[in-house]
């Protein structure tokens, strides 16, 4: 497979071989769909904490009595068919929403979402996206020269100064390889990576 170069002004100046194994895959929305989920839903805290009838504080005293008032009989107010009363299945906060996915599953996802960016010609490589001096004026407008405005950027090593410059610009993410989620992958507009860091995506799911 071959990705395209670019320098520092956004023109295409070469082309890299890349693994196809990694972007030459045919694309498997059902498998994409499916580690995508079970990674967000891997990311869901229990933070919900609902009442159930023995939590709502509601008398115990009969409301009203068994027969005779030609009402439906009731017991007490927490019933959960009352307005104000216990949940019956209610959400608590060591509620676990994580699924488990196969590691071949995931490795087949990530290399179809990086051969349908290589496709689509969302992802690009550059030679390094290091910076220097940790300025995030200098970084923003060497991007600016290369047409990126959302993207992320996937390097080997983040220095001290890529760090400092990148973290407050607004839809520009520099990670490593190891933490490029496919979610983030799908979400950008465009994916750049080092030709250091190629080598090191095609090790891990290659």
């Amino acid at each position: 497979m071959e990705l395209t170069v670019l320098n520092d002004q956004g023109q295409q100046t070469a082309t890299f071989a890349a693994s196809d194994a990694l972007f030459a895959r045919l694309y498997n929305e059902a498998l994409v769909h499916q580690v995508v989920v079970a990674y967000q839903a891997n990311a869901r805290l229990g933070t919900r904490a609902q009442l159930n009838r023995e939590a709502v504080h509601h008398s115990t005293r009969k409301p009203w009595c068994q027969k005779g008032t030609g009402r439906a009989r009731a017991g007490m107010s927490s019933s959960p068919v009352w307005r104000g009363g216990g949940r019956a299945f209610p959400n608590t906060p060591d509620e676990n929403f994580s699924q488990k996915i196969n590691k071949k599953m995931v490795r087949g996802a990530m290399a179809c979402i990086f051969s349908r960016l290589a496709e689509e010609g969302r992802l690009v490589v550059v030679d390094s996206m290091d910076v220097d001096t940790p300025k995030t004026k200098n970084f923003a407008n060497k991007l600016k020269a290369m047409g990126v405005d959302n993207a992320l950027i996937i390097t080997k090593e983040i220095s001290s100064n890529l760090d400092l410059a990148s973290r407050n610009l607004k839809n520009i993410w520099v990670v490593e390889p190891r933490y490029a989620d496919p979610l983030s992958l799908i979400f950008f507009k465009k994916v750049i990576v080092t030709k250091d860091a190629v080598a090191t995506l095609e090790e891990m799911w290659g």
